[in-house]
């Protein structure tokens, strides 16, 4: 019994939040994982979550990122972690996997984009960016900043709050949506779209899992279903939850992630 909780303090979770969001969205998760003895790290990325970085200012993803490359950099050497991604949370995974293969045991993906070289062609926008049209057009849908200018695009948005459960949330509950209306940022819309990565030596052979969230309104599931046909990862789970499954369906979500720790 003492090796098994031995065994389990040493695998450490790291939680990446999607646009909007912040380390803050994984709380449930969090409280689960570390009851159950693991260790885990929730970051807020470049203004996000108590980031104090203007988001509205962010047009690169490296800067946009740049708090999980810092992480990773700090990271002993003979340390590896499960890097868990949501939503566009997954870019960010991607991104750290090319760069620190060695230092990631495991890149888990939950209703995430992922796209192995980032938006490089028509399809990856296609598969790897939210299309809300069937909400309104995108003045009635999001909340825009103009960073760059008003006669520039939009460099960072939020999906108003009127819509936000709707669209976010619809299966999550009340209380949950309510503290996200509270807490959500202006995502950098321009920066995520600029996301490139170039292929780093032994990426490929960290192991990847892809968490489908079945009723998703944001990454849809045939967008997943393209993205874990272009490049197949190693296992794929379905949740039957909303864009949000850590506020929706946490301990199932919690138990999909200590499962995919597990090692065949």
């Amino acid at each position: 019994m003492e090796e098994k909780l031995e065994e389990v303090s040493k695998i450490h979770f790291v939680l990446i939040h999607g646009i909007s969001g912040g380390g803050w969205c994984w709380y449930k998760i969090k409280s689960l994982m570390e009851i159950s003895g693991y260790k885990v790290t929730c970051l807020d990325l470049k203004g996000s979550g108590i980031h104090p970085h203007d988001p509205t200012t962010i047009i690169s993803f490296d800067d946009y990122n740049q708090p999980l490359i810092n992480f990773f950099s700090s990271l002993p050497q003979n340390e590896q972690v499960i890097l868990v991604g949501h939503s566009a949370g997954g870019l960010s995974v991607t991104d750290a996997t090319h760069k620190f293969p060695k230092k990631v045991r495991m890149a888990v993906y939950i209703g995430a984009t992922m796209l192995r070289n980032g938006f490089v062609t028509e399809q990856d926008v296609k598969d790897g960016i939210p299309d809300l049209s069937e909400f309104g057009e995108a003045i009635d849908v999001y909340d825009m900043c103009f960073g760059l200018g008003p006669e520039q695009p939009p460099t960072s948005a939020v999906v108003k709050t009127s819509l936000q459960r709707k669209i976010i949330y619809q299966m999550s509950p009340l209380e949950d949506s309510t503290l996200a209306a509270m807490l959500l940022r202006p995502g950098p819309i321009q920066a995520l779209a600029s996301a490139r990565f170039k292929e780093g030596e032994g990426a490929e052979e960290v192991p990847r899992i892809y968490i489908r969230t079945a009723y998703d309104r944001v990454v849809k599931p045939e967008q997943q279903d393209a993205m874990i046909k272009k490049w197949p990862p190693k296992n794929v789970y379905t949740l039957e939850s909303d864009h949000s499954p850590f506020f929706s369906a946490p301990l199932l979500l919690f138990g999909l992630l200590i499962k995919a720790s597990i090692r065949d």
